[in-house]
């Protein structure tokens, strides 16, 4: 057995269970407000820059998520980018979250999710700002410890948890990695990967009991290698297709 993994297992453990702890209210009522939208066939989207982008992956056309929750993909910013060092640059340029948020079909009464980890970033700063100022509800997902010790690098001088309407924290380490390891400089393994999954999936669970007090059947996709999912997701894309936008 590794030590070290078993250490890193224990941070994790750690961290979920602060998330659980201290975050339950802000999940509830971030889901509160995406079942609101849902009843009233509002538009809910999703937006992260590279690595932040993998809470918006976890919840978007996945087994037991939502079939109504949109992505942002947007140049230069998603994985597949060359050379991805590019993206570190490209998430920093003041006016770009304005250019995106533009084409992106946003309207008021939507919801959108922004995922920052660092939440210091111009990008997710400016996104939620200018959405806000659309009539467009903003929930930030950041890792507080994080964000309040550094200062932003956005013009506006504010961090990613001063400009939204509901700010859930992931409750991560400082600078992301957590295990420190002898002649390594650098701390070694996430955790805002593990804890932003656990975000993104209990306020889906949270959405759906929502839905369900409220006798509305949740759209929830189901898994493509069981027999019949794709009757049953086609179905549910014909019934929600005024507020599906990544078909």
């Amino acid at each position: 057995m590794s030590e070290k993994i078993s250490q890193y297992k224990g941070i994790l453990v750690d961290i979920l269970d602060k998330v659980y702890e201290t975050q339950i209210e802000s999940i509830s009522k971030a889901a509160a407000k995406i079942a609101d939208a849902i009843e009233a066939k509002k538009s809910i989207y999703c937006f992260g820059p590279t690595h932040a982008g993998i809470f918006t992956e976890e919840l978007v056309y996945r087994a037991g998520g939502l079939a109504v929750i949109n992505p942002i993909h947007a140049a230069g910013l998603l994985p597949n980018a060359r050379p991805m060092t590019i993206t570190t640059s490209t998430e920093r340029i003041p006016g770009y979250a304005s250019v995106i948020l533009k084409h992106s079909g946003m309207k008021v009464g939507d919801v959108l999710m922004v995922h920052s980890i660092s939440g210091r970033i111009p990008l997710p700063i400016e996104m939620a700002i200018e959405a806000r100022k659309k009539g467009i509800f903003v929930i930030g997902i950041v890792n507080l410890d994080f964000a309040t010790r550094m200062p932003s690098l956005d013009p506006s001088g504010k961090n990613l948890h001063q400009v939204c309407d509901i700010v859930i924290d992931n409750c991560g380490e400082l600078g992301d990695a957590c295990i420190s390891m002898e002649n390594t400089p650098q701390k070694i393994a996430s955790t805002s990967t593990v804890s932003g999954a656990f975000i993104a999936n209990s306020i889906v669970i949270k959405v759906c009991e929502i839905l369900v007090e409220k006798g509305i059947e949740p759209p929830v996709l189901r898994s493509g290698n069981l027999d019949g999912a794709e009757e049953f997701n086609y179905a549910l894309f014909e019934k929600h297709k005024d507020v599906i936008h990544y078909l």
